[in-house]
């Protein structure tokens, strides 16, 4: 499948039998991207960026595990294709990840709208990202998921200055309760660049 494929469609997936045999060997050759394509923002926060490689792996795992069969199939699609940059932004599952259940739930509970504020740092510029709308992340107590998905849209600007090897480029969040910046590493760059039409 070309790199700049931007949707998984039913003939690009494996029978669930021809998906066990490569399954390990998938797994392994996706580890060195998934490395690259992952930033540790703070303490306990992970941005995972999505491409079309980690999307199809995805849907292969649920469709393993879940056994749906083909039924399954339009429900993992709609949901996963949408996390497919689509040649003009970056798109993140961001995830709190916190062992102890105790200090989990009273971590989230302070984190209440912690999706709107997410952002990447080109350059000057800050772009806001935006949260998939398929669920409210915040509930109504104000405890918020630990998992979100978020859009970083970039205007051609945008593209060409992350190109370029002397522009800082940081991704980050400034929630009152959790305030960190990271750095993109120039092979995380490179990589991630591979996104861009």
């Amino acid at each position: 499948m070309p790199r700049d494929a931007r949707e998984i469609i039913p003939q690009d997936l494996l029978t669930d039998a021809e998906f066990a045999k490569v399954r390990r060997e998938r797994r392994a050759a996706l580890l060195p991207l998934k490395r690259l394509r992952r930033i540790e923002l703070g303490p306990i926060c992970t941005v995972h960026f999505e491409c079309y490689e980690t999307m199809l792996f995805q849907i292969q795992e649920m469709l393993l595990i879940e056994k749906g069969g083909d039924e399954q199939v339009p429900d993992e699609l709609a949901a996963y294709n949408p996390l497919i940059p689509n040649g003009s932004e970056l798109v993140a599952t961001i995830m709190f990840e916190i062992d102890d259940p105790v200090r989990r739930a009273a971590t989230l509970a302070r984190l209440g709208g912690v999706e709107d504020r997410f952002f990447l740092q080109v350059g000057d510029d800050r772009i806001r990202g935006v949260p998939e709308g398929d669920v409210e992340r915040t509930r109504e107590d104000g405890k918020a998921s630990s998992v979100h998905f978020v859009r970083f849209p970039l205007e051609a600007q945008h593209l060409a200055r992350f190109r370029d090897p002397a522009t800082t480029i940081l991704v980050g969040c400034d929630h009152e309760h959790y305030s960190h910046l990271a750095g993109i590493s120039p092979a995380t760059r490179a990589e991630l660049s591979r996104d861009f039409a």
